[in-house]
């Protein structure tokens, strides 16, 4: 190679450079239950416009006003349109039959799992397998016309709903096909203070980031924590 055209090739795209997505609206299905609600607040607490989903417009209106920060409540479908982004956070039970309820809803829009495929004995939780792989590969097997993502499987709802607490000190797994839009995915968790969004993989590497909560609920259980993750040397 030449040393003109060293000077011509383009310099490599800084992983840390993420859009800004400061205007865009999150739609958060099962924005009523404990997850969704976190995800809810924390991201309408950090200026986003968000709104939450639920069968019942009336229950997810209701959430929204306890919530504050200018979060609004419709129900799912009218969510889904009206969203940017959409964050799925519903019961695993409850995750194949929403997502093909809103299949026309999703279709072009950015769709984010952050369900958990968990069981749980007397021995405690553990990891379920989809047939499909995971239930982000259920998603894009469900939605052929969305662009799936996963992100947010390991964050405490406890410490999410907690107002006292100003930062979540914690790193999100984000995985998905395009680049592109896993750095808006990135840049969405980098939203709320003390949060980072860190590249984890292709979406066949789902099973085990979602699995991965079965171990944090030990960790919980046994030292009386809101356990997290963070990535060491990037």
């Amino acid at each position: 190679m030449t040393s003109t055209d060293s000077a011509q090739k383009p310099a490599p795209k800084d992983p840390w450079d993420l859009p800004d997505v400061s205007g865009l609206v999150v739609g958060v299905l099962g924005g009523t239950g404990d997850q969704g609600r976190g995800l809810a607040y924390r991201l309408a607490r950090a200026g986003q416009q968000v709104i939450i989903g639920s069968r019942a417009a009336e229950r997810a209106q209701s959430a929204a006003d306890e919530l504050g920060h200018g979060v609004e409540g419709a129900d799912n479908a009218a969510c889904a349109r009206r969203s940017d982004i959409v964050i799925v956070a519903v019961p695993w039970e409850g995750h194949a039959k929403t997502l093909e309820s809103l299949r026309d809803e999703l279709s072009g829009k950015l769709v984010v799992d952050c369900v958990n495929p968990l069981g749980f004995d007397k021995k405690g939780a553990y990891a379920l397998k989809p047939a499909e792989g995971s239930a982000a590969e259920q998603a894009a097997t469900l939605l052929p016309e969305a662009r799936v993502a996963a992100a947010f499987h390991h964050l405490s709802a406890v410490l999410l709903q907690n107002p006292e607490i100003a930062e979540i000190d914690t790193d999100v797994m984000v995985l998905g096909e395009e680049r592109a839009d896993v750095e808006i995915v990135q840049a969405l968790a980098g939203r709320i203070p003390g949060m980072r969004g860190v590249f984890a993989g292709r979406l066949r590497n789902a099973h085990q980031v979602e699995s991965l909560v079965a171990n944090l609920i030990s960790v919980n259980r046994r030292y009386k924590a809101h356990a997290g993750l963070r990535v060491t040397d990037v």
